[in-house]
């Protein structure tokens, strides 16, 4: 069936997205991450059953949509409310439909704020390796508890500036292991997992549509006295993430609550109780200096957060299942798309109507 691409002018900002699927389908909307784009999900576009509209956005300051600064005070509402504004803008809550929405990474956290904004418009929800309801980085235990008043050790600042300053100049190379290139194939999937060549170079492209500065990403930063010496700025996509503004467990409380489904690679190196990219767990192994140990800054439980908050939402009468994808890191998408479409699909089809 392939895919189109389309650009709609919502109140919010002109927004590029691929759709796939019947025109006149159940929508669902999938949601991509931090650093990539909509054409992540263009397999899982092109394979979606016939009974669906599905509908990839690019985010503000990802892809071909519009750049407009994000307001990391706001933690992840720029995003659900431009979500939002698409939504209304193609109608795809006519005649009294839901949105199926999955998200992937980031674009979990964008899923589960849009649901706790608007609830009664959600059917149901996928989590793909989704970010902690905690957000990223600088919290110590399952209940989001910061390590540092000032939430140190999350933001902007926490961005290598070699790997920022090489998505910036466009580089596709692989001389440097913190080359985009380099870290998504590195991270971004489990290795030796790499997509067949022409695959490669979309993925890669979709990094290095990023827009990068201090209102985008990673975003600005200010300096703390605490460990590691850079806390959370107010702008861009690392602040908006930042456990300062970010706190998703509200979403335990919703009603009425959709259904969730949790999908996660069992490898994930990005989201995980031992992320390569949590100042917590890299201090731990000596990775950054003057680490103040596990009283202090424990590595942030990423998993175990999600499950908490997801165990709180079952206990107010929600219902969610969690499938770990074996032999996978952070894109089961991408990396067993096999095994993440039976997932998906089933899941979706049992709540068609």
């Amino acid at each position: 069936m392939g895919t189109a691409s389309l650009v709609i002018g919502t109140q919010r900002l002109q927004t590029h997205l691929l759709t796939g699927g019947a025109e006149d389908g159940a929508p669902v909307l999938f949601i991509h991450g931090n650093v990539s784009s909509s054409r992540f999900w263009e397999e899982i576009l092109d394979a979606l059953p016939a009974r669906y509209r599905g509908l990839a956005p690019d985010l503000r300051g990802f892809g071909s949509s519009e750049t407009k600064p994000v307001d990391a005070t706001r933690g992840l509402r720029d995003f659900s409310d431009d979500l939002h504004s698409l939504v209304e803008a193609l109608g795809l809550l006519a005649d009294g439909r839901r949105l199926h929405l999955v998200g992937w990474s980031v674009g979990g956290g964008v899923a589960m704020q849009y649901a706790i904004d608007r609830p009664a418009q959600v059917a149901s929800l996928v989590l793909v390796n989704p970010l902690s309801p905690y957000g990223f980085g600088g919290t110590r235990d399952t209940t989001g508890t910061p390590c540092w008043p000032d939430f140190a050790g999350s933001g902007g600042g926490t961005a290598n500036p070699e790997f920022v300053k090489r998505l910036a100049a466009g580089d596709r190379s692989e001389e440097s292991n913190l080359s985009p290139r380099k870290i998504m194939n590195a991270f971004y999937v489990k290795p030796p997992f790499r997509p067949a060549p022409e695959r490669e170079e979309v993925l890669v492209s979709a990094l290095l549509s990023t827009r990068v500065g201090d209102e985008n990403y990673p975003g600005d930063l200010a300096p703390s006295d605490n460990w590691p010496g850079v806390a959370p700025g107010t702008r861009g996509m690392n602040n908006a993430i930042s456990p300062k503004y970010c706190n998703l467990s509200g979403f335990a409380q919703i009603a009425p609550g959709p259904d969730v489904l949790w999908v996660r690679g069992a490898d994930d190196q990005i989201v995980s109780d031992t992320s390569l990219f949590d100042f917590g767990y890299l201090g731990r192994i000596g990775a950054v200096p003057g680490w103040p140990g596990e009283e202090v800054y424990p590595p942030q439980p990423m998993v175990a957060q999600t499950r908490a908050v997801l165990d709180a939402y079952r206990n107010h009468g929600g219902q969610h299942w969690e499938e770990v994808v074996a032999d996978c890191g952070h894109s089961p998408h991408i990396e067993k798309p096999e095994a993440f479409r039976r997932l998906v699909f089933a899941f979706l089809e049992a709540r068609a109507g």
